[in-house]
């Protein structure tokens, strides 16, 4: 099957390499079997085979981006701190496959939140879709939060991923019944990515 260079930044062999070094990178101490791998790129709307990861994986371990060690029958993954080009690499990868992450990461913490969604130029990237490079990170939170709250989670966000986070908020209600509300209509009916959920 052809490998297609993904809408978020084509210099990238895959979309599933993408999300691989973004996670691994994100976090150098973590280490990662190709099943929790597999199952941390997954989401509602795209599944992630771990044949796939392994093939990304092999890759990565023969370009020495990837340190693996045998843990029993599994192969355990993380990043190599001493390859030359890992900064640069780490930065790219952030900015482009990482923010859903570094979203969830801040965001998770806000009291009265039903749902975290990410939308806009991103998301549609994200989803396959081709065009300009996202500027931005928009950001729905959907619940109770406080305003003040929501802002310096955005703020922590932007300073981890060097772009800007513009977080929106609305209530459950409104987001089960946009009525007139034309942000979240549109919202609804364009790609975006629920990073978080709380119950």
């Amino acid at each position: 099957m052809r490998t297609v260079a993904p809408a978020l930044m084509p210099v990238f062999r895959s979309h599933n390499q993408g999300l691989i070094l973004a996670t691994l990178l994100a976090d150098p101490d973590q280490e990662y079997s190709l099943t929790q791998l597999a199952q941390t790129l997954s989401d509602p709307e795209r599944h992630v085979a771990k044949q796939s990861v392994q093939k990304e994986a092999d890759r990565l371990v023969e370009a020495g981006v990837l340190l693996q060690r045998h843990l029993g029958r599994n192969r355990m993954l993380r990043a190599n701190p001493d390859h030359p080009a890992i900064g640069a690499l780490t930065e790219l990868a952030l900015l482009t496959f990482g923010p859903h992450t570094v979203i969830a990461e801040e965001f998770a913490t806000l009291d009265d939140t039903q749902e975290v969604l990410i939308f806009g130029s991103w998301a549609a990237r994200y989803r396959g879709e081709t065009g300009r490079p996202p500027a931005d990170i928009d950001v729905l939170v959907i619940g109770n939060a406080s305003r003040i709250a929501v802002a310096d989670a955005a703020r922590r966000a932007e300073e981890r991923l060097h772009i800007p986070v513009n977080p929106q908020t609305c209530k459950a209600q409104q987001w089960d019944d946009p009525q007139s509300w034309t942000l979240l209509v549109e919202i609804q009916q364009r790609p975006y990515l629920s990073v978080c959920q709380h119950q």
